[in-house]
């Protein structure tokens, strides 16, 4: 029986090559292997501005073992996205990106438990006091679920201040705004507001409360491994693109 049939993995390729390094290419700096340049899924040049971002990716071919596992490389996958992807739909993945403002996280609270509602307030407040001062764009906080419309001025505010990052940096951003359900995380991160682990903490406050209450299931916890790991490069990109 085929393993796909199974439910198993399908076999990670076996790696090609022994070194991986950086070479300059047009202008760019792009990911070598044994000296020959690495391509994208879209066949292009795996490349990007600087010699420093280029090594990131480098360092994550170098640190492959016997075979290679694409999930072991995120920001290899984020810089995919941004050159096959972002590049020829810049509008769109902006306004995807920006729509989060719409419905962000931190302006849906809960009206209860009183130990939730402190730690919302301590960890979101000051973020949306921020995107106030830095961004200009004051968003409305409600409590429960149900949609509320933000103001057309700070929804504009936001989509300025997306469409001002490169490709790479839409990428990035894209990832850490689905991440954490969050536009203003994401660009308080991103503008060196919030540290990545804080960004992190902040959009799993309802998550951590009901964990320190019933348990935490090992599943979701390995969920979110995986998740932080996606963050944490995001977050890398970021701060060399910065």
């Amino acid at each position: 029986m085929h393993a796909a049939q199974k439910g198993m993995k399908p076999e990670l390729p076996r790696r090609f090559y022994k070194e991986a390094g950086v070479v300059e290419r047009d202008g760019l700096f792009a990911v070598a292997l044994d000296g020959k340049v690495a391509r994208t899924p879209g066949k292009a040049l795996l490349a990007l501005e600087t010699a420093d971002l280029a090594a990131m990716l480098a360092a994550e071919w170098a640190g492959q073992g016997d075979r290679i596992d694409p999930f072991a490389m995120p920001m290899t996958r984020i810089a995919n996205s941004a050159i096959d992807g972002v590049a020829a739909a810049r509008e769109a993945v902006i306004a995807e990106i920006a729509s989060y403002g719409g419905s962000d996280l931190l302006c849906y609270r809960a009206d209860g438990p009183e130990e939730l509602v402190r730690r919302q307030n301590e960890a979101w407040n000051p973020v949306l006091r921020w995107a106030v001062e830095e961004l200009g764009a004051g968003l409305v906080v409600t409590q429960g679920i149900m949609h509320r419309p933000q103001p057309a001025e700070a929804l504009t505010a936001i989509g300025r201040q997306v469409a001002d990052f490169d490709d790479l940096g839409l990428a990035s951003l894209h990832v850490a705004t689905t991440l954490t359900g969050s536009v203003l995380l994401a660009l308080a991160l991103a503008r060196g507001h919030l540290e990545a682990e804080s960004a992190w903490a902040a959009a799993h406050v309802d998550e951590d409360y009901q964990a320190q209450l019933w348990g935490a299931d090992d599943e979701a916890l390995q969920r979110r491994a995986w998740r932080w790991r996606e963050m944490e490069a995001a977050a890398k990109l970021l701060a060399r693109a910065r």
